[in-house]
């Protein structure tokens, strides 16, 4: 019998956004989940914010030794530990400069710095470390990820109402695509303040090459086409293994359905 592994997306499926796992929430339900499958976290976000973010689950969890972390869309694996004094192994990075070339990749930087520019005049907030650089993908916050919780209302408000990342969105698009970029990079809306900009391919099925084989399923909560959970979901979903969630506390029901359908496989597989 194949191996089962859950795949997770963490802000707004395991965490609120840019918050910390709320072991109360979901750590049952995933310890429940455990006995039937692994446990997989797929983001965006790099390595230091998954374990930021996931810091409780990843180390006060018997879980962790059945979790798989894959930040940067999967770009980066970390194997799970093997002993309760191991961590986390990284088994797999590439590098979005390498796979681009050093002319592309910095052209793409000055593109978004423009860009950044443009933003100043809009009216949002403004708090520092706009572009972050994660080595096989880039991650752009107009408002700057130094945001505090106000701050990003503030722009998710003013987002809503004036529709102004779907709008820099295309903009940015059309740049890319005078620089003959946009044939080699993908763009996508990152959670509620960000862009995500990784190379063509490297989205969230990249990290199905860590499990070849495997039967996989998947649960996020950017599922629509310009979020950087669509292709991953419509992937699963095509053996109605994608869910698609709105918040942690959603996700536990969701892990609670999918703990009943592994079980009734497993009792019609014996």
């Amino acid at each position: 019998m194949n191996k089962t592994i859950v795949l997770f997306d963490m802000d707004g499926t395991l965490t609120e956004p840019r918050q910390a796992f709320d072991f109360r929430i979901l750590e049952p339900s995933l310890r429940k989940l455990a006995e039937y499958a692994d446990i997989g976290i797929i983001t965006g976000s790099d390595e230091d914010y998954l374990r930021e973010q996931m810091e409780s689950f990843l180390y006060d969890s018997n879980c962790r030794y059945q979790t798989h972390l894959m930040p940067c869309n999967g770009t980066k694996y970390l194997k799970p530990p093997t002993e309760s004094s191991g961590d986390f192994v990284l088994a797999h990075e590439v590098s979005m400069e390498g796979f681009l070339g050093t002319k592309d990749y910095r052209e793409l930087i000055c593109e978004l710095i423009y860009s950044q520019i443009d933003m100043c005049h809009m009216g949002a907030p403004m708090t520092g470390h706009f572009i972050n650089c994660r080595g096989s993908m880039i991650n752009w916050s107009p408002i700057g990820r130094n945001a505090n919780s106000l701050q990003r209302e503030e722009f998710i408000k003013m987002d809503k109402e004036k529709g102004i990342r779907s709008r820099c969105l295309e903009e940015l698009r059309a740049m890319l695509k005078m620089k003959n970029l946009l044939n080699k990079v993908v763009i996508k809306l990152g959670g509620d303040t960000s862009f995500d900009i990784y190379p063509i391919g490297w989205d969230k099925t990249y990290g199905l090459r860590h499990f070849d084989g495997w039967n996989v399923w998947f649960v996020g909560d950017r599922c629509r086409p310009n979020g950087n959970d669509y292709e991953l979901y419509s992937h699963c979903n095509l053996n109605n293994q994608g869910f698609i969630t709105t918040n942690p506390v959603e996700t536990a029901s969701i892990i609670e359905q999918i703990i009943e359908k592994l079980k009734n496989r497993s009792y019609n597989d014996s």
